[in-house]
């Protein structure tokens, strides 16, 4: 029997947090928003550990600003269709950690309110996304050191691929949620079907 997870609504949870939720955007890979809500929520464990980590950037003089939490699964197949590579999108079958509420995308902003310099955008799916790139500029190197530093203080693990994604240590272990809110169906480019 599947157990039913209440998700944590972080706009309400955390104030202090900056979300620009990319996916209710066309500021992504896919080019069009795919979320039909900007509802930005996280499983309940996710949440805590969440909240570590804001308390650990705010002592670093620090803000985190989330750029994508809790994705329909739905969501994650229009991702596998603009992105079918398994380094950086999770295949529908296996399930991501996202759409568990177990996964969370961020980088951070300074006293000044201006985003860190991480030497590559958000869904930038190449190899200098990887965490740890010798082509990634020195200070952009450092902000990721401090952003994975502030995650795991938290209690995150990132993964080798994208230095924006942080997940519970354990996130595959949950199940995968039903859809808690739907997704917009792609618009066809220059013509073409779906």
């Amino acid at each position: 029997m599947k157990q039913e997870t209440a998700l944590v609504d972080l706009a309400a949870t955390f104030p202090q947090l900056r979300i620009d939720l990319k996916y209710a955007s066309a500021d992504n890979i896919t080019g069009q928003p795919i979320y039909s809500e900007a509802r930005c929520l996280l499983h309940p464990e996710a949440a805590r550990a969440l909240e570590k980590s804001i308390n650990i950037a705010r002592l670093a003089g620090l803000t985190l600003l989330v750029l994508d939490a809790y994705r329909p699964q739905k969501a994650q197949e229009l991702l596998w269709n603009a992105c079918p590579n398994q380094d950086y999108v999770v295949p529908l079958a296996l399930g991501s950690n996202h759409s568990r509420g177990t996964a969370i995308d961020v980088t951070l902003i300074d006293a000044q309110g201006a985003i860190l310099d991480m030497g590559t955008g958000f869904d930038e799916m190449n190899v200098r996304s990887h965490p740890y790139h010798p082509e990634v500029p020195q200070a952009a190197q450092r902000n990721r050191l401090l952003l994975n530093a502030i995650m795991s203080g938290g209690g995150f693990s990132g993964i080798a691929t994208e230095w924006w994604h942080f997940e519970l240590p354990d996130a595959a272990g949950y199940p995968l949620l039903d859809d808690v809110f739907p997704c917009l169906s792609p618009v066809p480019v220059n013509g073409a079907s779906s």
